[in-house]
C-alpha cells in the first residue's frame, strides 16, 4: 500500500509551518499512520545541514552551495523517513520540499530551474509530492509576521523575496493539478478549513 506525500509551500511568514502542524494533528486523529516533516531537517545530518544554512553569519555562502546543501539535507530526509514511510502507506505532512528550491535558489537567486529540477530528482529518488499548498500571503506582510530575529534567508530584500512569491506563483500555473493555491486568511482557522477541504478532495 502506497502511502501519501502532502508538501507545504510559501514566502516567509505565510503561516506554513503553523497550518501544516494544524493538518497533520487533524489526520492523525484519523489515521495513526501520519508523519509531520520539515525541510530541511527532520534528521540528525539533515538538521546539522540546516543549522549552516539558515546561520545568518553564513552570509559569505555561494548560491551553488545553498543549493546544493538543501539538496544534500533533502536527499538525507527522503532516503531515510520519506520514501520508507510512503511505502508503509504513511500519509507523509512535510513543511517544504523541492517547489522551494526551485523558488528560493532558481527564480530568487536565478539559479537554472532546469539545472535544479535535474538534481532535484537525483536527491529525492524521483519522488513527487501527490499534493503541494501554497500557501499565498502578500510579501509585505508576511516579512511583517518576520520582524524578531531573521535568519539568513529572511534577511535577504523585498525584491528577492517578490521573485520567490512570483516563481512560486508560475510553478503553480505550470503544474495546476499537483499545486494548489490558498489564499491566506487574518484567521488561521479559515485558512485550515480550506485546507482541510482541499486535502479531502485531492489526497486522503
Amino acid at each position: 500500500m502506497k502511502g501519501k506525500f502532502i508538501t507545504f509551500e510559501g514566502s516567509e511568514g505565510c503561516g506554513k509551518s503553523t497550518q501544516s502542524r494544524m493538518l497533520y494533528e487533524y489526520l492523525k486523529k484519523k489515521n495513526p499512520k501520519a508523519v509531520y516533516l520539515r525541510e530541511p531537517g527532520a534528521t540528525k545530518i539533515s538538521e546539522k545541514i540546516r543549522d549552516i544554512l539558515l546561520d545568518a553569519k553564513n552570509d559569505g555562502m555561494l548560491a551553488e552551495c545553498e543549493m546544493l546543501l538543501y539538496m544534500a539535507a533533502r536527499s538525507q530526509i527522503v532516503g531515510e523517513i520519506i520514501r520508507p514511510e510512503l511505502k508503509k502507506g504513511t500519509i507523509v505532512i512535510c513543511d517544504r520540499f523541492l517547489d522551494s528550491t526551485i523558488a528560493y535558489q532558481g527564480y530568487g537567486l536565478g539559479m537554472s530551474i532546469d539545472f535544479i529540477k535535474a538534481v532535484g530528482k537525483f536527491a529525492t529518488f524521483g519522488i513527487n509530492p501527490d499534493l503541494t499548498i501554497f500557501l499565498d500571503l502578500p510579501v509585505g506582510k508576511g516579512l511583517l509576521h518576520r520582524n524578531g530575529c531573521k535568519d539568513r534567508i529572511e534577511k535577504r530584500s523585498l525584491a528577492y523575496h517578490l521573485r520567490v512569491r512570483n516563481g512560486y506563483l508560475k510553478l503553480a500555473g505550470q503544474e495546476p493539478e499537483r499545486i494548489k493555491v490558498i489564499k491566506v486568511e487574518e484567521d488561521k482557522y479559515k485558512t485550515q478549513e480550506k485546507i482541510r477541504d482541499l486535502v479531502k478532495r485531492y489526497a486522503v
